[in-house]
């Protein structure tokens, strides 16, 4: 792998997971928020990764190595919104209770430190590759 493809491969992951932390901000700011901009319980977001081949023509990354990563999508969480006993809400319904977002914010907080981990190792491995790129220029 040359020192150029090192750095796309680490750039890709850096952006994927810049990605992953907006998705969980935004999780975490609408973990109390009764409706979304749309009029519905807000619901989760997860960013999903897709690896890509060098060639870029669709052939499984498996078969001829990987050239990085990029975010196929960003998709709601299938979980379950949150019922929560509320009669004096102008959201609840006939029995007092109001549909609230499926976000836990303890599994959110975890997801962030794993996202900040794999970017910093990310980061690291752009430096590292830049480093070896500039000590090659300088032999």
């Amino acid at each position: 792998m040359s020192l150029l493809a090192a750095l796309a491969v680490a750039g890709s992951g850096m952006a994927a997971e810049s990605q992953r932390l907006l998705a969980v901000a935004s999780n975490l700011a609408n973990a109390d928020s009764i409706v979304s901009a749309a009029g519905t319980p807000y619901r989760a977001r997860e960013v999903v990764f897709q690896a890509v081949s060098p060639n870029g023509d669709g052939t499984a990354p498996s078969q001829v190595g990987m050239a990085g990563v990029r975010v196929a999508g960003i998709v709601e969480s299938s979980e379950p919104l949150r019922t929560v006993y509320d009669p004096g809400s102008s959201f609840a319904d006939a029995n007092g209770y109001v549909q609230m977002p499926n976000v836990d914010p303890i599994e959110e907080m975890v997801n962030m430190i794993s996202a900040q981990q794999d970017y910093q190792a990310d980061l690291d491995a752009f430096n590292a590759a830049k480093t070896l790129a500039l000590r090659t220029l300088t032999i």
